[in-house]
């Protein structure tokens, strides 16, 4: 062995109490320290011939890098839809690596039925009925393209066709019809040889809603039949979190036939609380399901979870055939459900948050979020120079500059936002103006760190 290596196995203990260390004063000190990095990367170091062994490692990564990691983490990066990572989901993600489990199979390992109860769980979380199967991916543009891919190998049943046999060219046109896409859906669509421009927009609701007319989505429809269609809607949009009819949108096929995915990467959580579970009414009727793990449950990425009522056709799409693996029978292993065969146990830290917290402390953190981004919208309207682009639906702020709003002015306020260290919040454009986001889902986020988003912003101006 060499000598650097067994001298990191021998004092191991010492190591990981120093990482511990490192960790525990970063986490401590993430409310004080800038939330995004500024200055230049250092330059790029030539590859070590001789190693320094893993405390010298650290003491390398402390000094030249870890200065310029963001805050993303705490409480006041309201950028893109960040969690954090809870105590619990922490511990359990430095507990992933140190088990190291190959969940390429079972391999003589329970973790694979460690996942299989933890999905379980987020399935009753999110309303969910048994006919839900589901597995643990990346995040939300994979568990969007694991869905589309299911909704594919669907419309190749109906069409008479296998498409994980033939390819997506013998399937012919499949369009996707949906409001309010985020982007990862184009981007899946792209992948799985359907096309982008086979994604169709279909109207939205008047008075500046992001959710798709249902009268619309009948029509285009009807202008399909026939043919099998995909429709994605979405359980919360990207700018104003605003949510499609899930019920009407599922009714519909009762004179149409479709693949429903429902696109609820964060807006899913709504479930948690009887205040807003309304609004994902319908979730239940879904063919499938996205929900990103490392927003709104507050666990490290990457962690994301999908859902669908046709593991027979997940099956299809997803086996790996090899004599070593074995065929799935039964109850299917992971490797088949989705496309890596390499699997970290991203249950773990989920597991670890929801048998710590609960329902009932998951509930928490999302209504205190939602007061917070309420908070936050309120004190904007009051705020000479800013405006709300939309009204504050759940946990994302939109707004923008009260006068010229222009591309250039509104990125020179998210420049100075950032460099403030105070903040970081992500561009948009909305209805055709350029805005700002800021979105809330940090468990650690208080009404304080909204008042000093808020000052920033004022000072920013």
């Amino acid at each position: 062995m060499d000598r650097t290596l067994a001298g990191d196995l021998a004092r191991l203990p010492e190591l990981l109490q120093a990482a511990r260390d490192v960790a525990a004063r970063e986490v401590a000190g993430l409310a004080g320290r800038p939330v995004a990095a500024s200055g230049p990367a250092p330059g790029r170091a030539p590859l070590p011939a001789e190693g320094v062994g893993g405390e010298g490692a650290l003491a390398c990564f402390a000094e030249r890098w870890a200065p310029g990691f963001s805050g993303s983490a705490g409480p006041r990066y309201l950028g893109f839809v960040t969690g954090g990572a809870t105590p619990a989901s922490l511990a359990g993600d430095w507990l992933t690596s140190a088990f190291d489990q190959n969940l390429s199979g079972a391999g003589g390992s329970r973790a694979e039925e460690l996942e299989r109860e933890t999905v379980a769980w987020l399935r009753e979380l999110f309303g969910l009925g048994p006919e839900h199967s589901g597995a643990f991916v990346t995040g939300a543009t994979m568990s969007n393209t694991v869905g589309l891919a299911i909704g594919r190998e669907w419309a190749g049943e109906r069409l008479g066709v296998d498409v994980s046999r033939q390819g997506a060219a013998a399937l012919g046109p499949l369009d996707v019809l949906s409001g309010s896409p985020h982007s990862s859906v184009a981007k899946a669509m792209s992948v799985l040889g359907l096309g982008r421009d086979r994604l169709r927009r279909v109207s939205l609701l008047p008075g500046g809603r992001e959710a798709v007319d249902v009268a619309a989505l009948e029509a285009a429809l009807a202008e399909r039949a026939g043919r099998p269609v995909i429709v994605v809607a979405n359980a919360g949009t990207v700018n104003t979190v605003d949510f499609d009819d899930l019920r009407a949108i599922a009714a519909l096929r009762e004179r149409y036939d479709f693949w429903l995915h429902v696109d609820g990467a964060f807006g899913a959580f709504a479930a948690l609380s009887p205040r807003y579970a309304a609004l994902v009414d319908g979730l239940d009727a879904a063919d499938s399901v996205c929900v990103d793990l490392h927003k709104w449950l507050n666990v490290p990425y990457d962690a994301a979870v999908q859902f669908t009522r046709r593991r027979d056709l997940q099956v299809a799409v997803f086996h790996n055939a090899s004599p070593y693996l074995g065929l799935p029978a039964g109850e299917p292993e992971f490797l088949h459900l989705t496309p890596e065969n390499s699997r970290r146990l991203r249950a773990l830290p989920a597991w670890f948050s929801l048998v710590a917290y609960g329902r009932t402390g998951h509930r928490e953190i999302v209504e205190r979020n939602v007061a917070l981004a309420r908070r936050l919208g309120a004190g904007i309207e009051a705020l000479p120079g800013l405006s709300l682009l939309a009204p504050v639906r759940l946990n994302v702020v939109c707004f923008t500059l009260a006068e010229d709003p222009s591309e250039e002015r509104v990125a020179r306020l998210a420049r100075a936002v950032a460099a403030s260290g105070e903040a970081f919040v992500t561009p948009t454009v909305y209805d055709g103006v350029p805005g700002l986001r800021a979105a809330f889902s940090n468990w650690r986020t208080s009404e304080a760190d909204t008042d000093r988003v808020l000052r920033v912003l004022a000072a920013s101006l």
